[in-house]
């Protein structure tokens, strides 16, 4: 072995020196290992959450608001809506109550609540969580906006959810896993997203948008319930929403099984404790700044800024008796906004102008009183409707821009009736039709094809042919289906009516159905749109319902509804053939539908389809460039805010009919994203 590869033995000095090494090294290692212990140790104490907090104590110790998520930015104040205090400790594990629901009006805080939950389940009491928005798109927008600010900006969350950007954190826009537990997010229209994980907590937001079923698999509330099952007395569900109708909303039936709690306040005069209510908000006439509460007891006025002395001296009271001892319900109106919110006056600026319209009151008794809106299904009289009968001068009066028609399908016949529309959904009864044979019959469908070539005639000269017709499809479908395919999608609209109200959407689709040809199944061979027939049932007798102007000059209410004189008494009959009904289940649930008064209602049926071809085509949407559009080629430069077809005394029926050049000579185009 040569020297230079040897390794000589150390000399006595040499190992001395080692020693020395030796000991220097020991002693860092010590050093190094005391840290590490203290850092551990200083970790461990962060990672261990307070003992015995509720879910408000929490929030005032370890919640930070996010300027990109809050108006008031900094360490959240219970303080400053102690209305919240008593509704997030029951959602503390030592309350006994499990399934918690607030049926609230806007800008009253509940989001806030709601998230300050999810904060105290990360850090006080992991487990798994399932919170539900009303889409997926929703719980996106939610993660983004609301959950990441939640957990950046406070310390306690911070260190206890990994970023989304760091590898294998398990934290995705969806999911949020944590030591202990995991947040899911999703909405109720995914069944998948529904069923994903049992789960001990499940916060539902804004139920009553969600839709009634999730993926045709059931209701997404009764869905998500389901994954607590395995968690028993252990489980808590938290319900929120602003409700919508009386009879549908998910979030009042809740309510009203719960012990329904209200919060009073004194009044600052004579101490009185009440719950606050809006008919006791009081204005001079046209004058909304002068809003005051009104006392109960001693009826002086409350001027505003006593409010938040009387919330912080509020508390929740029972009003009725639950018959699940685990189920409570707390209700708040907008009334209750602290300062700085939503204020006296601006909530009966808000009433004032909602006047005069029932989708606007109802906006209003949702989102600043709470409260569920109550749909009115009393049909006029019929022979009210006779008397109000018009004489046109021409097939389609003045108003009319355009023409949508409404098929239903019987054992023996079909049934249309053609419309025309004008600005603000005016519309004339044009034409009844029925074509008798039935859907088993070749004639029918030709006649029916025949149909959509025929052209009515405008007063002004003009010739309409129908932009579009719907056609029900819930008797002998694949007839339906299979006449409709080859007629295209520009002119015919196959529908499908569905019970319950919708009004951000009474009509969706359109979306692919099969149809049979021959015998033959061909896949995605129609289109089909769903129509919220009870949305459109109470339009139209709203709009039925509607007064028309005593003098001349005054203009004519939008959504006017005008019959012709050669409408029989029969049609008049169909027409008003259904009213809302409210029906109580076994559990005492109170819910609305649509119930016959008679077995005819043909009438009704082919208005509704008529009505959501109208939809269809755009026309709640149409702006001003596409009214003059269609003024222009119905030769109406402009329409007389006050015209009005002169009223003549009814005539029986006219058993003739003005026939029309079969010429084309108008046009509207579906748009795009319909088509």
């Amino acid at each position: 072995m040569s020297e230079s590869s040897s390794t000589p033995w150390p000399t006595s000095g040499s190992r001395l020196n080692d020693e020395e090494n030796t000991s220097d090294l020991t002693a860092g290692l010590d050093l190094a290992f005391d840290g590490a212990e203290d850092i551990l140790r200083a970790w461990r104490r962060g990672m261990r959450p307070d003992p015995d907090l509720t879910v408000s104590e929490w929030a005032d110790k370890h919640r930070k608001l996010s300027s990109r998520a809050s108006a008031e930015p900094g360490q959240y104040r219970t303080a400053r809506t102690p209305y919240l205090r008593a509704i997030m400790d029951a959602l503390s594990p030592n309350h006994p109550a499990q399934r918690i629901s607030f049926m609230k009006a806007a800008q009253v805080g509940a989001t806030e609540a709601g998230n300050n939950w999810i904060g105290f389940v990360i850090h006080h009491a992991p487990g798994p969580m399932l919170a539900v928005l009303p889409t997926v798109e929703m719980a996106k927008r939610t993660s983004r906006g609301r959950i990441d600010p939640l957990i950046e900006d406070s310390p306690a969350l911070k260190e206890r959810v990994q970023p989304a950007h760091s590898r294998d954190a398990g934290n995705s826009m969806l999911s949020k896993e944590f030591p202990g537990g995991i947040l899911v997010l999703t909405g109720a229209n995914s069944a998948t997203g529904l069923r994903s994980m049992p789960a001990r907590y499940v916060f539902l937001d804004e139920v009553d948008a969600y839709p009634a079923s999730a993926d045709e698999e059931g209701d997404p509330v009764s869905l998500a319930e389901a994954r607590t099952t395995t968690f028993a007395h252990r489980r808590k569900v938290f319900m929120v929403s602003t409700p919508t109708i009386r009879g549908l909303s998910r979030i009042e039936r809740e309510f009203e099984a719960s012990d329904q709690r209200r919060y009073f306040v004194p009044c600052p005069h004579c101490g009185h404790m009440q719950w606050l209510q809006f008919e006791r908000l009081r204005w001079a006439k046209g004058k909304p700044e002068t809003a005051a509460y009104h006392c109960a007891d001693c009826e002086r006025p409350i001027a505003e800024h006593h409010k938040t002395q009387m919330l912080e001296r509020g508390e929740w009271r029972a009003t009725a008796t639950s018959a699940d001892p685990n189920a409570i319900g707390f209700h708040l109106s907008a009334l209750y906004s602290p300062i700085g919110w939503k204020s006296w006056e601006q909530i009966a600026r808000d009433w004032l102008a909602a006047q005069g319209s029932d989708e606007m009151l109802r906006a209003a008794r949702n989102t600043l009183l709470g409260e569920t809106w109550v749909e009115s299904g009393d049909a006029p009289e019929w022979q009210r409707l006779a008397d109000r009968r018009e004489a046109y001068a021409a097939q389609i009066p003045l108003g009319g821009l355009f023409l949508t028609a409404g098929a239903d399908v019987q054992k023996d016949r079909i049934e249309v009736d053609v419309w025309a529309w004008g600005r603000g959904l005016e519309s004339w009864l044009v034409d009844h039709i029925v074509i008798p044979g039935g859907p088993g019959d070749p004639a029918c469908w030709q006649a029916l094809t025949e149909l959509l070539g025929q052209t009515w005639v405008h007063e002004n000269g003009a010739v309409m042919p129908l932009a579009k017709l719907a056609i029900d499809t819930g008797y002998e479908t694949s007839a339906v289906y299979a006449w409709a395919r080859p007629q295209g999608i520009s002119q015919v609209a196959p529908v499908k009516g569905l019970e319950g109200f919708n009004r951000a959407t009474p009509v969706s689709g359109p979306t692919f159905v099969d149809a049979t040809v021959n015998g033959r199944k061909l896949k995605r061979g129609a289109r089909l749109w769903t129509v919220a027939t009870a949305t459109f049932k109470a339009e139209t007798y709203r709009y039925l319902r509607l007064e028309r102007p005593s003098e001349p000059e005054e203009p004519i209410p939008a959504g006017t509804i005008h019959l012709p004189d050669w409408a029989d008494s029969e049609w008049l009959k169909q027409l008003v053939a259904e009213q809302l009904v409210t029906i109580r289940d076994r559990r005492g649930y109170a819910r609305q539908e649509w119930q016959k008064m008679r077995e005819r209602n043909e009438a009704l049926d082919t208005r509704v389809y008529a009505r959501a071809a109208a939809w269809i085509l755009g026309a709640d949407r149409f702006d001003e460039r596409m009214w003059r559009q269609l003024e222009k080629q119905a030769g109406v430069e402009t329409v007389p805010a006050t015209q009005n077809a002169e009223t003549e005394k009814p005539t029986e029926p006219q058993a003739g009919r003005i026939t029309t050049p079969r010429r084309r000579g108008w046009k509207i185009s579906t748009p795009k994203y319909m088509e």
